[in-house]
């Protein structure tokens, strides 16, 4: 018996379209890395990028529970002494929705050069509009 190991040549990329409003962050950001990194395929490789397209709309609508939007913070350094930024995930949320999904997200991949390259397939979107609509991509249904 001999084990299968997908080839860039044997992968066929598909392009899905979620709606983030009104699921919670964490699910929906595993459900999202899933699918990135291909593990949703029976060719799932690990050290090869089998994944597809997510888009990701109405970003702004997500929901979290318990007090996160007050005790969740994003942290950030200018490289300069006292250069910490700190952001809350509601300010982050009114700022920089995008950035609030894309940071959970690729926080789910593989660190170094495949999970960099995984994360380029990740499209999000604030509004319920995108720009992919030639690419014909199909609802995911997620399962939680």
């Amino acid at each position: 018996m001999k084990s299968f190991v997908a080839s860039p040549a044997t992968i066929q990329k598909k392009w899905y379209v979620v709606d983030a409003a009104g699921q919670t962050l964490g699910r929906l950001s595993s459900e999202i890395a899933k699918v990135l990194r291909g593990k949703n395929k029976p060719i799932y490789t690990p050290f090869i990028d089998t994944g597809d397209y997510v888009i990701v709309v109405n970003a702004d609508k997500v929901k979290v529970t318990g007090k996160k939007l007050q005790q969740k913070v994003y942290f950030s350094h200018s490289k300069y002494p006292g250069g910490v930024r700190e952001v809350t995930l509601a300010n982050m949320l009114e700022k920089k929705p995008t950035e609030v999904i894309i940071h959970a997200v690729k926080g789910m991949l593989p660190k170094g050069p495949l999970g960099r390259q995984m994360i380029t397939k990740l499209h999000v979107y604030a509004g319920p509009e995108h720009p992919h609509a030639a690419q014909k991509p199909e609802a995911l249904e997620l399962k939680f």
